[in-house]
């Protein structure tokens, strides 16, 4: 029976910035994966937020997110409408509830979330949803978990830095990842932006010259049960 992978990302285009690479390599070892996405990722410039002045918006932006997640695999992608950088303003156990409800549907054995400590409120509170959600009790499916970095915030949060203790090669999936970037035409930057082309392949060669690879993704490994 092939593994699952769930990504729970707080924003459309966090799943492809933090771990597309490494994904689309386990996609072609034979893994399953899925993508659930939690909020709109579209109001939080508004004064106030009214969903439908960003209707079109939201619209155009969902259909990035199916051709984003497509371009590796993604067998499903799952996306929720809690208000962009507004998690605070939500039951915590709301967003429990949902990626609870999703990770029964899948199953799946790992998952890929952000890092409990970068600068944008709603990765935080994604990271403690995911940590509630996937309690070590006996009978819990997931057995790893995995915090990825999201250019733009994780590197922001001074003087808290990213410690990763785990890397994939990604150099034969490096296409793939910026093929699925790409796709979020609403959301890509021009560099010197982080979240641009050329911040996605700089961050990669970087991480891979710690190692001695030419292209990596890193990860702050969370729970690892074997």
């Amino acid at each position: 029976m092939n593994k699952k992978i769930l990504i729970v990302a707080a924003h459309p285009d966090d799943e492809v910035l933090g771990c597309f690479g490494t994904v689309a390599r386990l996609i072609k070892e034979g893994y399953e994966a899925y993508t659930l996405i939690l909020g709109e990722g579209k109001t939080s410039r508004d004064e106030k937020r009214v969903v439908e002045n960003k209707k079109d918006e939201i619209e155009i932006l969902n259909s990035e997110i199916k051709r984003a997640n497509d371009t590796i695999g993604i067998k499903k992608t799952f996306i929720y409408n809690f208000a962009d950088n507004r998690f605070d303003s939500v039951d915590l156990l709301d967003i429990v509830k949902v990626i609870s409800k999703v990770k029964e549907e899948i199953k799946p054995d790992v998952i890929f979330t952000h890092y409990e400590k970068d600068l944008n409120i709603d990765h935080q509170i994604t990271y403690k949803a995911v940590i509630i959600a996937t309690r070590p009790i006996q009978n819990e499916c997931v057995k790893e978990i995995y915090s990825f970095e999201v250019l733009s915030s994780t590197e922001w949060n001074y003087p808290l830095t990213f410690s990763p203790d785990t890397f994939f090669d990604i150099e034969d999936t490096l296409d793939l990842k910026i093929s699925a970037m790409k796709e979020y035409k609403s959301e890509l930057c021009t560099y010197p932006h982080p979240r641009s082309i050329e911040g996605i392949e700089l961050n990669a060669k970087y991480q891979g010259m710690r190692v001695g690879k030419k292209y990596v993704e890193a990860f702050k490994s969370v729970r690892v049960i074997r």
